[in-house]
């Protein structure tokens, strides 16, 4: 059914949990994982800096350890770093890829209720994309 996952990663707790749940479809569908870290556009002068470097090198240990844990349970994981707008990014990657499912960890305090609050990413990739995406929200995130 899922032959391609994607699992964008930010390196946080909600972004492992989507790591998890992408990792036990792969198994289960014996299906290729594409982990994904967006480094955001440079601001307003338009030049890439020591903030943007810096995520580079967050980047690159996030997904060194996404394809840590697909190694320890036999996945084939191929990282990607791409820059610009994490949103946009995500869609892109997604049909470059021939994704055949987006597995996506809430972000922030809140749950599922930050995901329907405008301007999140993940609510910006569920509503603009057609291929299916899963939402992993965890009990740190859940609403109370």
């Amino acid at each position: 059914m899922y032959d391609r996952i994607l699992v964008p990663t930010d390196g946080s707790d909600h972004s492992d949990l989507a790591v998890d749940h992408a990792m036990d479809l792969a198994v289960q569908f014996n299906a290729m994982v594409h982990a994904l870290f967006v480094v955001e556009e440079a601001g307003p002068s338009g030049h890439w800096d020591f903030a943007v470097e810096k995520q580079e090198a967050i980047g690159e240990e996030a997904l060194d350890a996404v394809v840590a844990r697909g190694s320890d349970r036999n996945i084939q994981v191929k990282p990607h770093l791409r820059r610009g707008i994490p949103s946009e990014e995500i869609i892109d990657a997604a049909t470059d890829y021939g994704i055949d499912l987006i597995v996506m960890g809430t972000q922030g305090r809140t749950g599922f209720s930050r995901i329907a609050t405008a301007g999140s990413t993940t609510e910006r990739v569920v509503r603009m994309t057609d291929i299916p995406t899963l939402v992993v929200g965890g009990a740190a995130s859940r609403d109370t």
